[in-house]
């Protein structure tokens, strides 16, 4: 039976541990020190194959997903996390990012008030510094709840997902983008084509929802344009969503191997755990973790707990197993 969920949050985890050493160095940093293996310390001074909040709080949303899927249930995860250090690498956080920290701290005033439907109505209220990468960095498990929707369904649920910490539109699209290329590389599209089907899919979303043409020029690159044709020196991997869903893209289209991705993703510099995890989710569900280098899985803290929470998540859903 395949375990998407492994190759998923694995793919997720290394990409990840492999970039936290490196996070804020910049480019011409990392091209005269590029990264090449599962290495500590640096940044954060973290042992090798420490994850950061990318992990943790996709763990989170796993877990919740587990339990039974509610965005109550992710919420909680979520208040867990920054409270009390559930599902951190090493029991503490020592990588959160501010909007994600001020969006968790309005969730428990909700979670407080019991006024959960509260929580639907965030992404109605999203301002532009709601565009940070941090939802982006831990939705791909939500795959397993929106697989085999309708596409406005599956809009609805990751926009409601995102909107938790980061409500803008802009930010709930990124993540429909790298979702809906995820599902067509599960039914078994190659690379180009599933490529092909996700900006074919998006548009006929656009349409459907009546997106904004000021919305759809953010995308213009990645979904009206062919990123493969975009050179490398105009990809960047900051925090603004849009940069790691183009470079995490176009790091996935212009390499061969999972390795290959996630280092070039992670030596494009600057916020290179989050470039490197979200590489790593997409590269990970097509190269499968059986594929991935051994002593990166098993250099990885809390290996055995995320190969469990993989098996929970894998059963707990049909949608992907066939």
């Amino acid at each position: 039976m395949k375990n998407i969920a492994k190759d998923m949050l694995f793919g997720v985890a290394i990409g990840d541990a492999l970039g936290v050493p490196y996070e804020f160095l910049d480019r011409e940093d990392m091209e005269t020190s590029p990264a090449k293996d599962m290495v500590g310390y640096g940044t954060h001074e973290q042992p090798p194959g420490t994850w950061s909040d990318d992990s943790s709080l996709t763990f989170c949303l796993a877990e919740a997903m587990v339990e039974g899927y509610t965005l109550k249930s992710v919420a909680l995860n979520f208040i867990k996390w920054k409270n009390q250090a559930y599902w951190a690498a090493r029991d503490h956080v020592f990588d959160i990012g501010m909007t994600t920290a001020r969006s968790i701290t309005r969730l428990e005033s909700i979670v407080l008030s019991d006024d959960l439907e509260d929580m639907k109505l965030l992404k109605y209220e999203g301002e532009e510094y709601d565009n940070g990468n941090g939802s982006l960095m831990r939705i791909i498990p939500l795959l397993f709840e929106i697989k085999g929707k309708n596409i406005k369904k599956q809009f609805d649920i990751v926009w409601e997902n995102s909107a938790l910490t980061h409500r803008h539109i802009r930010a709930g699209m990124s993540c429909m983008i790298y979702l809906k290329l995820i599902e067509n590389l599960i039914d078994g599209h190659s690379k180009q084509e599933a490529y092909e089907k996700t900006r074919e899919d998006i548009q006929g979303l656009w349409e459907i929802i009546n997106l904004s043409e000021h919305e759809r020029l953010h995308f213009e690159r990645v979904i009206q344009s062919k990123l493969n044709d975009v050179a490398k020196k105009d990809i960047k991997s900051g925090g603004y969503v849009i940069e790691p869903l183009e470079a995490s893209i176009w790091c996935f289209l212009k390499t061969d191997t999972y390795e290959e991705a996630v280092l070039k993703a992670i030596n494009f510099g600057h916020d290179t755990d989050t470039t490197g995890a979200i590489t790593g989710g997409i590269a990970g569900v097509y190269y499968k973790s059986l594929n991935f280098p051994e002593y990166w899985m098993v250099s990885l803290a809390r290996m055995e707990d995320i190969l469990d929470l993989a098996d929970r998540l894998n059963n707990k859903y049909s949608v992907l197993k066939d």
